[in-house]
């Protein structure tokens, strides 16, 4: 089979790859589509994130769907034919955070094209993949496999919103819309949030933001002083979702979170200097959120019951042997908010 693997950084190929037995308990799936996320970027333009570094080739993506065509004898859920989202996640399930029902704290975690340990975990961007059949999640009927693709970040944000706590009623802010941030809206928006407003520095990226959800955006670039009249009273937003991973978005957010508010961090930028005068005073929460666990099966189901849609946010789907057209494109935010590639 034919995979897309990143070896250094701007050195990305399309080759050969094995195609690994299929155990007992394994399905084969021929994937379809495959969504270009913010860390396959990283890989891609800089050859890592942080201490992550690229040490082997490694096939890169982990937001994938396709097609059963092949299990092993000890499936029983699964049939040749199925169209299925795949959790890219694998956790060991015996350490002692998932034995508490974290599995995402795993400590023995393997996620689909992840550098974190070596030798590296390969990831879904190949012709064909075998996986466990519980990270397999069948797809609605009239749901494309591209819209299925999109289960993976949807739950990131999940997770994300069930880390803010309720949000019925909430008035909420987002910072940054890219993919996440976008997503972040419309998982606030099935929550029951009665108000979502939405900031970022590209026109482009807030268009989609309102295609999904948002009630209000503005482009701080353009308008720096645009939040300015939410920080009236100490501020006025219940729940903050920072998902740019900047600090001067953190920083102007936190003016304009009522006190007792919750500021859920879902954007990753580097190390960041937070006004602690301003968290103690307004008694604020700030809440971390890492990748997710049985929020997964549940994003396939909103997908599936058209509870969200994510197909406003599926900017562009490129043949896999364009994949560094697709990268490129995908890098653009004037141009893009998800790019996909086809298998």
């Amino acid at each position: 089979m034919r995979a897309v693997v990143a070896h250094a950084a701007k050195d990305l190929r399309i080759e050969a790859a094995p195609v690994p037995d299929l155990g007992p308990r394994d399905i084969r799936v021929r994937i379809a589509a495959g969504g270009i996320c913010g860390s396959d970027l990283h890989y891609y333009n800089h050859g890592g994130f942080g201490v992550v570094r690229l040490r082997e080739p490694m096939v890169l993506g982990h937001e994938i769907a396709g097609v059963v065509d092949a299990v092993g004898p000890a499936v029983r859920r699964i049939e040749p034919g199925a169209r299925v989202a795949v959790n890219p996640s694998r956790p060991c399930n015996a350490c002692k955070y998932c034995l508490e029902g974290r599995q995402n704290h795993c400590l023995d975690m393997r996620f689909y094209g992840s550098a974190m340990r070596m030798p590296h975990v390969q990831g879904g961007f190949r012709e064909l993949l075998v996986c466990e059949e519980g990270q397999a999640h069948i797809v609605a009927d009239g749901v494309s496999l591209g819209e299925a693709a999109m289960a993976e970040p949807l739950a990131v944000c999940l997770h994300g919103a069930r880390r803010a706590g309720p949000l019925l009623g909430k008035r909420v802010l987002v910072t940054g819309s890219g993919p996440i941030g976008a997503l972040a809206v419309a998982a606030a928006r099935r929550a029951g949030a009665a108000e979502i407003v939405v900031t970022d520095v590209a026109d482009a990226a807030l268009g989609y933001a309102a295609k999904v959800g948002a009630d209000k955006t503005f482009n701080i670039a353009a308008e720096p002083d645009a939040l300015a009249p939410f920080g009236a009273d100490k501020g006025v937003f219940d729940v903050l979702f920072e998902a740019s991973g900047n600090e001067a978005a953190l920083r102007g957010g936190l003016d304009v979170v009522r006190p007792g508010g919750v500021i859920v961090q879902l954007g990753l930028g580097g190390e960041m200097r937070l006004p602690m005068n301003a968290l103690v005073a307004k008694e604020l929460e700030l809440r971390g959120t890492f990748r997710f666990h049985e929020e997964f099966a549940l994003a396939v189901a909103l997908i599936g019951k058209g509870l969200i849609d994510v197909k406003p946010l599926i900017s562009a789907t490129l043949p896999f042997t364009r994949a560094v057209e697709a990268f490129e494109l995908a890098g653009d935010r004037s141009r893009s908010m998800k790019v996909q590639l086809a298998f």
